[in-house]
């Protein structure tokens, strides 16, 4: 039987360790790395090529989404899973337009996220109840609109959208 390689993305250590351990007890999983930081994610994915990468929002150096976006767009044959304490229905439409496969909160049982994990690989979608009866209303509200409210999409490059970050992060200084 062949495992499905997966990735831990999350800046916590503790939480890494936890979410390794539990997975630990699944046969048809392996945890083949860990990053500490949405950077780390992406070089990782490179070098591991993992069937799944389990993704925090909240990380130091380049954010969860942000790294979704560079993963999904270089990796397509990887796929993305949210895990985070963010349950806000902007992150979930955000992780969603940027490519990630599912989204489940942090506070979601052993169980539920080896079965994500699998579907996912599959090619399914997977989320939290909660978050899946969000996501329908949405999708509903948007084809009674029937498309005519689509908003311009201006895309930035990945630098442009880590510069935010890092200034909020104070990671860049004033240059003479």
């Amino acid at each position: 039987m062949k495992r499905i390689a997966v990735l831990l993305a999350d800046d916590h250590q503790i939480v890494r360790e936890g979410i390794r351990s539990l997975l630990g007890d699944e046969l048809d999983i392996e945890v083949v790395g860990e990053a500490a930081n949405g950077r780390q994610a992406v070089q990782l994915t490179r070098k591991l090529r993992p069937a799944v990468v389990v993704m925090d929002i909240a990380m130091p150096l380049l954010n969860g989404l942000e790294a979704t976006r560079q993963i999904c767009r270089a990796f397509p044959e990887t796929r993305v899973l949210i895990l985070s304490a963010h349950e806000d229905e902007a992150y979930v439409q955000q992780a969603i337009r940027l490519g990630a496969a599912g989204f489940l909160l942090k506070q979601t049982s052993s169980q539920l996220l080896a079965q994500a994990i699998r579907e996912v690989q599959q090619g399914n979608t997977f989320f939290n109840p909660i978050i899946s009866r969000r996501v329908h209303h949405h999708d509903q509200k948007a084809a009674e609109r029937n498309g005519k409210l689509q908003r311009k999409s201006h895309r930035l490059s990945s630098h442009e959208m880590e510069v935010p970050q890092l200034i909020a992060e104070g990671s860049l200084q004033k240059r003479r």
